[in-house]
Formats: C-alpha cells, sequence, structure tokens
C-alpha cells in the first residue's frame, strides 16, 4: 500500500499533465457561445484568404536613356560642305597621263591625229609608236621605208592590205581628205616634228 508521501510525490510530477488534458477535454466537450462543437481530430479548414500569396507588383519599364546633344564640334561638322564639283570641273586636268600639248599644229594636223586614234591606233600603236600587230608606221615613212611618199600612203590606206588583215578604208567610207590629214600627222611623227600625246589646235589667226 502506496504510503501518503509516495502518493504526494506521484501528484506533484502528473499534476501538470493531467491538469493539461483537464483543460483540452474542457474546451472541446464545452464550445463557445454561438458556435457549434467541433470534433477534435477534424482539423479547422485552412484561410483561403490568408493563404493566398499577395500578387506580384507590376515592375514599371526603365526609361530610355536621354540621347546625347550634339556638341558644338559636332554640329560643325554636320554642317553642309560647300560643292565644289563645279570648280573640279573648270580646272585643267592635268596629270602624269593627262600632260599638257607639247606641239601646236594647224587643224588639217589636228583633224588628222583624232582620225588615226580613231580607226589607225587600234593596230599601229597610240602615238604612232607602233605594236607587234601591223608596221611601224614611224620607220616606214622615213625616206628609205617603203611607204617614202604621199601617194604611196594614200594607195595603201585606201586599198588596204587584205593579206596582213588591214582593210580597204575607201570601201568603208574614208574620204580622201581624212586620209591626207592623217598622212599630215603620222608625216609629222615620222619627221619629229610632233611629239607624242594630244597636240594643241593653232589658234586661227
Amino acid at each position: 500500500m502506496m504510503t501518503s508521501s509516495a502518493r504526494g510525490e506521484v501528484w506533484r510530477r502528473c499534476h501538470p499533465t493531467v491538469l493539461a488534458v483537464l483543460a483540452l477535454l474542457a474546451g472541446c466537450e464545452r464550445p463557445r457561445s454561438g458556435e457549434p462543437a467541433r470534433d477534435i481530430a477534424t482539423p479547422p479548414a485552412p484561410d483561403t484568404q490568408a493563404a493566398a500569396a499577395p500578387a506580384p507588383e507590376p515592375v514599371a519599364a526603365p526609361k530610355p536613356a536621354a540621347e546625347p546633344q550634339p556638341t558644338a564640334s559636332a554640329k560643325q561638322d554636320t554642317a553642309p560642305k560647300q560643292d565644289t564639283t563645279t570648280q573640279t570641273a573648270e580646272a585643267p586636268l592635268r596629270d602624269i597621263y593627262h600632260q599638257p600639248p607639247r606641239d601646236t599644229v594647224p587643224q588639217n594636223v589636228y583633224d588628222g591625229w583624232k582620225q588615226y586614234n580613231l580607226n589607225c591606233a587600234r593596230c599601229h600603236g597610240e602615238d604612232v609608236l607602233g605594236t607587234t600587230i601591223a608596221s611601224h608606221l614611224l620607220v616606214s615613212l622615213k625616206p628609205d621605208g617603203p611607204i617614202n611618199t604621199k601617194e604611196l600612203f594614200i594607195q595603201v590606206v585606201c586599198a588596204g592590205r587584205p593579206e596582213k588583215g588591214m582593210p580597204a578604208w575607201c570601201a568603208l567610207g574614208m574620204d580622201l581628205s581624212k586620209i591626207n590629214d592623217i598622212y599630215a600627222y603620222v608625216k609629222g611623227r615620222s619627221e619629229a616634228k610632233i611629239g607624242p600625246g594630244r597636240p594643241a589646235l593653232e589658234p586661227e589667226g
């Protein structure tokens, strides 16, 4: 049989647990005024409004960076430049390929230079300097050359040399006056009286 001191020790140890169980049972069996009794085993329904996560706030789009204002030097660079095309076009064309004329010739020799470059230079060479295609006219028109007179020159140009690939220019429509002008220019080159390049036209006196 348990003594009173032993019972007191057991009660002292169990007293807090017993009180907690009794308080829990009392709360379940006696509902608050105005509320229905709830089963202790059934957990309360979750509050959907409280559990719902707050909607994220919209993020404002970043503002575009302000464009830098042009400085004074930039404004000067973008200023319209003066058109110098007219000045360039009016300036004489002079470079290593377009030298000023060295010789002044009369009208018939100048026309002969033009007709030679239009019809003869492709085979006999620019500035009558010869090629590997046709005969060298600077040599042919010399006093000891095969075409040492004006009559022979006109005959060869007019009738051509078909066996060597030279066409008959009279049959192609070249008139005698143009052939005479070509002879005057080629003869001047053969005699070293006219230099290479475009000659200058002698002004009318």
